[in-house]
């Protein structure tokens, strides 16, 4: 188990509701990234991890304060769980995460259904490709 939480997508945003939570319930310790490849969704993104050494996903590692309640909303935030639409959007798991603190073991929200039809995000920062998206937003 780890109390440590990557982050990458919507949480990010500001004025994001469960962002902000996590900003008030949490501690920034770096960034990092992980080798994952990022897609657009639509309304979010979405990573799946891979094998391929030159994608990364860029986001950044907080260390939860409380984490059996701050995964418990993460869960409902991300569509996880046995109450939720099967299969579940996300499945969170524990991966390595690079860092300038060294690798870090992190939880992580993997999207959970087929990205066929989904948009690859060159580059894996989602903050910078929403930008390039809709510059002045």
């Amino acid at each position: 188990m780890t109390d440590f939480l990557f982050i990458y997508g919507t949480l990010l945003q500001s004025g994001n509701e469960f962002g902000s939570y996590l900003q008030q319930n949490c501690s920034f310790v770096t960034l990092g990234h992980l080798q994952a490849q990022l897609y657009d969704l639509g309304e979010y993104p979405g990573i799946v991890i891979s094998s391929k050494f030159d994608q990364e996903v860029h986001g950044s590692v907080f260390e939860m304060r409380d984490q059996p309640e701050i995964l418990r909303r993460l869960d409902y935030y991300e569509g996880v769980g046995p109450d939720e639409e099967h299969p579940n959007l996300y499945r969170r798991e524990i991966h390595p995460v690079k860092t300038n603190k060294g690798i870090m073991q992190a939880w992580v929200y993997v999207y959970n259904r087929s990205v066929e039809h989904a948009i690859d995000i060159p580059g894996g920062d989602y903050l910078k490709y929403l930008n390039k998206k809709s510059p002045g937003k």
